[in-house]
């Protein structure tokens, strides 16, 4: 058995053609970085241009790997490092600029790809957990949806976050404990 026969397929596929096997990429990962992207922003227009904005770095950064770096990349892992790092330079960069003026401007339009019962649903359990993912501190918010929403393992999470193992397994208890007092007292 070669090294290749072990690769799951993505990876297969990137080796083979960087084209096609970013598309397979995307196709397998587009839905995990949209959801992470909305929970962690909690804006529909903010989670797409994340989620626009990961895959275009994640393709410019593979068209400069050689053949041993894509063999060895854990896909989803490093798609959310890519996404975190957008996330906090985003809010990073929204903390210093005056808000915009939304007077009027719907706070998140609907995917037209999705029936009304599915808006609806989404909208009932989808606001209000936004609304408490919200309220945690960013680090917190962080490590809960990448553990609890992309289902990351905490090695992975720790990878993703820089951080060590044990400040994520804190930052995660921490943040549902929150999330528990926070949901009671609604």
């Amino acid at each position: 058995m070669s090294h290749m026969d072990c690769l799951d397929p993505v990876r297969k596929a990137l080796l083979d053609d960087l084209d096609e096997g970013f598309a397979e990429l995307f196709a397998a990962h587009r839905g995990l970085v949209f959801t992470t992207a909305l929970r962690l922003s909690g804006r529909w227009a903010d989670a797409e241009d994340l989620t626009a904005e990961a895959f275009l770095r994640a393709y410019r950064a593979l068209a400069g790997y050689d053949r041993d770096r894509i063999a060895g990349l854990q896909p989803r892992a490093w798609l959310m490092t890519i996404l975190m790092n957008l996330w906090r330079n985003c809010a990073r960069t929204r903390s210093r600029k005056p808000p915009p003026d939304l007077r009027g401007v719907p706070v998140e339009t609907a995917d037209p790809r999705e029936s009304v019962e599915g808006t609806a649903a989404r909208h009932e359990t989808g606001d209000e957990l936004q609304a408490l993912l919200g309220r945690l501190p960013a680090e917190q918010r962080a490590a809960v949806v990448l553990r609890h929403v992309v289902d990351l393992p905490v090695s992975e999470i720790a990878t993703v976050l820089k951080i060590p193992q044990g400040t994520v397994k804190s930052h995660i208890s921490r943040g549902l404990k929150r999330l528990r007092a926070l949901g009671g007292a609604q």
